[in-house]
């Protein structure tokens, strides 16, 4: 059995307090803030629920109301605490504006989100979809994300600046994969069932790239930035393109890691043609 990661220690968590600590001393005027938010708090799964609830506060659902759904949601299955551990991690490991696991938990909306989706998420495989799509119609008015909650997406996952991202109903999104602002991950019409995209692991998808359908964008792929993606992607190649094709192959086994936006130069042509 997976070990529950609230009921052990958590050095992650942890170092977020401790992180809160110095911060609190170093900027006193956000003392209550770090207190309310972080320190308050024995466990990061409390903290996220007071925090995300604020967030998504509603005047047709109660803060208190959503705050006890969140941790019930987060505290109903060890795998649902790893994944957010995961997740935050990985903005650490793959945002070079960050340093800190503080920062992305306290400001970054990417990271938000997507713990807010895993709720809704958790709540449609509940059997509770009224309340999922409840929570998915304030996700995307509160942080302009907008995730079905029935998508499937794996740990480790980064969203970053996350502003405009779409993720339709039978997505499948692999663990460790990095996803930019603006993407689209969506349908090609009003066709029924299994249509939307497949995203293996170690995937890299860059700024404003839409990849439309029930295609599969392999394992370590690379999407160039303002893309649009209509076919299978093999593993470990790069694409581009408006439609994207294939440019090179990948210079790592997971562009998601890495996260470099770069392509590669197209090849040299004959001058004597």
């Amino acid at each position: 059995m997976t070990p529950d990661p609230s009921q052990d220690a958590d050095p992650l968590w942890e170092q977020v307090r401790q992180s809160a600590r110095r911060q609190a001393e170093h900027e006193p005027v956000m003392a209550d803030f770090l207190q309310a938010a972080v320190l308050g708090h024995e466990r990061l799964e409390n903290a996220l629920a007071l925090y995300l609830a604020t967030r998504l506060d509603s005047p047709d659902f109660s803060r208190q109301a959503l705050q006890a759904t969140i941790e019930e949601a987060f505290l109903a299955t060890p795998e649902l605490q790893h994944a957010v551990r995961a997740d935050l991690k990985a903005v650490v490991e793959r945002d070079s504006a960050c340093s800190d696991p503080l920062d992305p938990f306290l400001h970054f909306k990417g990271f938000h989100a997507l713990q807010a989706y895993r709720v809704s998420n958790w709540l449609w495989r509940q059997g509770r979809s009224s309340l999922a799509l409840f929570l998915q119609s304030r996700i995307s008015t509160s942080f302009d994300v907008d995730i079905h909650p029935a998508a499937q997406l794996g740990q480790g996952i980064m969203l970053d600046h996350a502003t405009g991202l779409v993720i339709g109903e039978t997505a499948v999104i692999r663990n460790q994969v990095s996803i930019m602002q603006g993407v689209t991950l969506g349908g090609t019409g009003k066709e029924s069932g299994d249509r939307h995209p497949k995203v293996e692991e170690g995937v890299l998808i860059s700024s404003a790239a839409t990849v439309l359908g029930n295609i599969r964008i392999g394992r370590g792929a690379k999407i160039g930035a303002g893309s649009v993606v209509l076919k299978d992607v093999p593993p470990h190649t790069t694409v581009a393109g408006v439609p994207a094709k294939v440019i090179g192959s990948t210079d790592t086994q997971a562009p998601a890691l890495d996260m470099d936006h770069g392509l590669p130069d197209p090849p040299a042509t004959d001058p004597g043609r």
